[in-house]
């Protein structure tokens, strides 16, 4: 762990100096596990130049310990403590011992935090964060990563998440917050280490980090990812995946430094679309049901390229400038539960009944045994071609203006975002009865039994056929700058604006009214951001701050407009009053906010299927955490979230009072790991989640759940062994909500467990 300590009298530099000087060769020794993790020593700091009345001090907290108090994002301060804004750092030692792969599994440490399903189909990874859609909020190294596919953490050494509206800093979008994904990065020590992973539900799994010093200023790493079976407990979970992320690093200790990077992943993935709703719930059947077909598969190819650049004007100025250039081609067969209905001689499928307090969508109710019911499935078969190129060029300075210290950090950002997603659908039959419409292009390929599916490939009666290709091309630029200001030691203020032009344009071949031929958007809109903190001490912090936010309403480069002309964007604006502690001489570190966002423009669809921009949404909360040693041999990472979330009007027709789809009121984890001795560790803990809507029309629900874990682990300084057991009591539960078709859910991995073995040479 480092910390900045700030001088406050002429004598403390120099006593901090004398100390540092006997303390830091000991302290400064690295195990190959604190160099694979990425964690610095104060003899290899090789980027952060130090300030004037600035000493660098390295914390004893070794590499297993959880917490990462320095934030990697260079336009937000390094210490944690300077942030008006709840922060959440999950970082290598956390991942591990919890056996997180993806990203997903990683950000259930983050409460308030939901799994969802995007526009038009659930492909990659979807958030909701503080009730509202976190979609093309996810960030890789500070760049925008708003492709669609499934994250892994194989090249991550940790994951970085700001709570609230960030636009100020991070341009459209950010309304619940921003994810930031923090890569693995070249060191001047070499290191490997090979992980070898097998669950009991047949997905084994190997793990390569291999760090390579060049020369005396130069580095090579690399990590790499293999995983084949099945994901969970679940059927049609199959994975076959690899990944590929190599970076080199120039100028390691020099004014100048060059970070080339890549990502190259490929997924071959079944995609779970979960169960139907059934009478406010859903169907109480074999959790390991899937109403899919055996030749559904998820295709991805993922390749993103970056370079960064960063200079060393002076000791208290430098510049840095970040380009990546982000290609995801998706090819989709996926088939989704598409409503319940019976099976009627000479008649086929015929849809149960539905109810409803909107037009859309709809719940299914009914009184027939689970036995007369079937699964009508629906084609969601698509190929996507996503672009995006980013440009970021930051100049940081610190200036004393009046006899007082500003903290300036003056940005501009561009990019360019193209999309091409040529839509198929498979018409086919149910009973010998067509399923579709003549010339419809709706994609009901076949049905099921609900207690007993009947699985197989595609029906040879339901082709693949070409349906609607949807384009879109977006630009974007934002100019700003934000200064944090230290009035004295105690006392900061920060003030931050910033412009941005987002220009986008949609087109589609198959149109209609609410399907446009091609609709244009441009929006121009200042983001704005402030913040008072007081710290009284270098162990507390209390804080006060404003933020704003903007989402247009082609942003994801989709379909969300008002019939044939844009909306206008989302505005979002928010308030949060904080505070942040660091006890047991700083190794735990506790955390607690209160805060309110409200956004306006809120959009949703009438009965036509036309959207509309007149609802308002406002969620006011609050959340605790702590991260840190309790003892020397106890470490907790935790936190408690309470989300007060109402659609205050406009949703849509009926919605008014309701909770926000996918929003818990409470939500909870506790993740905590013992010593037994130098080579034992157990450890275990709970995720809790209260009650979420599938829908805006609270009319389809999933219950609360409680999860247990548990992890056992043998260290020793060449190898380790971990056993990781998940859902200890086998408990069925809800772990992603979709909300289309009246709401579907994809039950969570039942209990299962995984070996790991970790080499390292």
């Amino acid at each position: 762990m480092k910390k900045r300590i700030q001088a406050r009298n002429h004598k403390q530099p120099l006593a901090l100096a004398v100390l540092s000087a006997f303390a830091l060769p000991s302290i400064a020794a690295e195990t190959p596990a604190d160099i694979m993790s990425g964690t610095k020593s104060a003899t290899s700091d090789t980027t952060a130049a130090q300030t004037p009345g600035t000493i660098e001090v390295i914390g004893s907290r070794d590499s297993q310990g959880f917490g990462d108090s320095v934030m990697s994002l260079n336009r937000l301060p390094a210490e944690l403590r300077d942030i008006p804004q709840s922060v959440i750092v999950i970082d290598r030692a956390v991942m591990d011992s919890q056996g997180a792969t993806s990203l997903a599994s990683a950000l259930r440490n983050v409460p308030g935090l939901t799994i969802g399903g995007a526009e038009g189909g659930q492909i990659g990874t979807n958030i909701n964060l503080n009730g509202f859609s976190a979609r093309t909020d996810l960030y890789l190294d500070g760049a925008r990563d708003r492709g669609q596919y499934y994250r892994d953490t194989f090249s991550l050494n940790s994951i970085e998440v700001l709570m609230g509206p960030s636009s100020m800093l991070f341009g459209r979008g950010s309304t619940g917050g921003v994810i930031n994904q923090v890569s693995k990065q070249p060191s001047l020590k070499a290191a490997n280490e090979v992980q070898v992973s097998a669950m009991t539900t047949g997905l084994v799994r190997t793990v390569l980090d291999s760090n390579v010093p060049l020369s005396d200023t130069s580095a090579f790493r690399i990590a790499a990812m293999a995983q084949n079976g099945n994901a969970n407990n679940r059927d049609q979970n199959n994975l076959q995946d690899f990944g590929v992320a190599p970076s080199f690093k120039f100028g390691i200790g020099e004014p100048t430094t060059i970070t080339l990077s890549a990502l190259l992943q490929h997924n071959n993935d079944q995609v779970d679309y979960g169960l139907p709703n059934l009478n406010g719930g859903f169907p109480e059947v074999n959790s390991n049901n899937a109403y899919g077909f055996t030749d559904d598969r998820t295709i991805s190819d993922v390749m993103s390229l970056s370079a960064v650049v960063e200079h060393k004007l002076s000791s208290v100025a430098s510049v840095r400038n970040q380009t990546m250039f982000t290609r995801v081609l998706t090819n989709a067969t996926e088939t989704a539960p598409q409503g319940l209905g019976t099976l009627v001689s000479g008649k086929g499928f015929v849809a149960l009944p539905t109810t409803s307090t909107s037009a859309i969508p709809t719940a299914v109710t009914t009184s027939l045994p689970l036995s007369d019911l079937w699964v009508r499935q629906q084609s969601h078969d698509r190929y996507i071609q996503d672009n995006s190129i980013f440009n970021l060029t930051e100049l940081s300075a610190e200036v004393k203006w009046g006899g007082v210290k500003h903290n300036l950090l003056v940005g501009l950002e561009l990019s360019h975002d193209t999309y091409n997603n040529q839509n198929y659908y498979r018409n086919g039959t149910c009973g010998d009865v067509a399923l579709n419409a003549p010339d419809a292009t709706t994609g009901y390929a076949g049905c099921t039994p609900l207690l007993n599916p009947g699985g197989g490939s595609s029906p040879g009666n339901a082709p693949s056929l070409p349906g609607n290709l949807a384009t879109g091309v977006a630009t974007d630029y934002g100019l700003y700058v934000n200064d944090t200001i230290e009035l004295n030691p105690e006392f900061k203020l920060v003030a931050g604006l910033r412009g941005d032009r987002y220009s986008a344009t949609i087109g589609n071949s198959i149109f209609s009214a609410t399907t446009p031929a091609s609709a244009d958007q441009t929006v121009n809109f200042l983001s704005v951001r402030g913040g008072a903190i007081w710290q009284p001490s270098p162990a507390q912090t209390y804080y006060l701050s404003y933020s704003t936010s903007f989402n247009p309403s082609l942003e994801q480069l989709t379909n969300t407009t008002g019939g044939t002309a844009p909306l206008p964007p989302q505005e979002s604006r928010a308030y949060e009053a904080g505070g942040k502690w660091d006890v047991n001489g700083g190794k735990l570190s506790l955390t607690a906010a209160a805060f309110q966002i409200t956004q306006y423009n809120a959009r949703s669809q009438d009965a036509l299927g036309i959207y509309t921009a007149t609802g308002t949404v406002q969620v006011t909360g609050g959340r605790v955490g702590a991260v840190g040693r309790v003892t020397d041999k106890f470490q907790v990472f935790g936190g408690y979230s309470y989300l007060n979330a109402v659609i205050v009007d406009g949703i849509a027709p009926g919605t008014e009072g309701n909770t926000p789809a996918n929003t818990p009121r409470n939500s909870a984890s506790l993740w905590g790991v013992y010593s037994l001795a130098t080579e034992w560790e157990v450890g275990g803990g709970a995720t809790y989640m209260g009650q979420r809507y599938a829908n805006n029309t609270d009319l389809t629900a999933v219950g609360s759940y409680l999860r247990w874990d548990a992890t056992l682990a043998y260290h020793q300084p060449k190898y380790d062994v971990r056993l990781n057991l998940f859902n200890l009591t086998n408990a069925l539960y809800y772990d992603t909500l979709i909300p289309s078709d009246g709401g579907r859910a994809v039950p969570g991995v039942g209990r299962s467990a995984m070996l790991t073995l970790s080499l390292r040479y």
